[in-house]
């Protein structure tokens, strides 16, 4: 059974950190780059970070540049983003989607709750 699983999320200071964790089951992870996304309440989903397979070369959206770090585990199918220096304006659910093109494939967690308030 195909699953992505997050988890790290949580309620956190301004200037605080997180690590949030997706778990991947059921497909060969290593041979899928994977995303972050994040959703505001009230927005659209937006990419935030993405790495890819062999080369794990990373990609970040401005808004989070220098702040939050995409990593991967092959051995242990999971991802993770560093979160550092976090913003009220950060607060979403956070998503995580592993693809790859050739076959096609699109797979999506459930979303773990990043809030960030005083």
């Amino acid at each position: 059974q195909v699953q992505l699983v997050e988890s790290g999320g949580g309620l956190v200071q301004p200037g605080g950190s997180l690590r949030l964790s997706c778990a991947a089951t059921g497909f060969t992870f290593s041979s899928y780059a994977v995303r972050w996304y994040s959703q505001a309440p009230g927005k659209e989903r937006e990419l935030v970070a993405t790495i890819t397979t062999t080369d794990s070369t990373t990609n970040y959206a401005d808004s989070v540049k220098g702040r939050l770090t995409i990593s991967r585990d092959n051995a242990k199918n999971t991802v993770y983003l560093q979160m550092n220096s976090l913003k009220p304006e950060d607060t979403a659910v956070y998503y995580c989607n592993a693809y790859r093109i050739l076959p096609s494939r699109n797979y999506w967690g459930q979303g773990t709750q990043v809030t960030v308030s005083s």
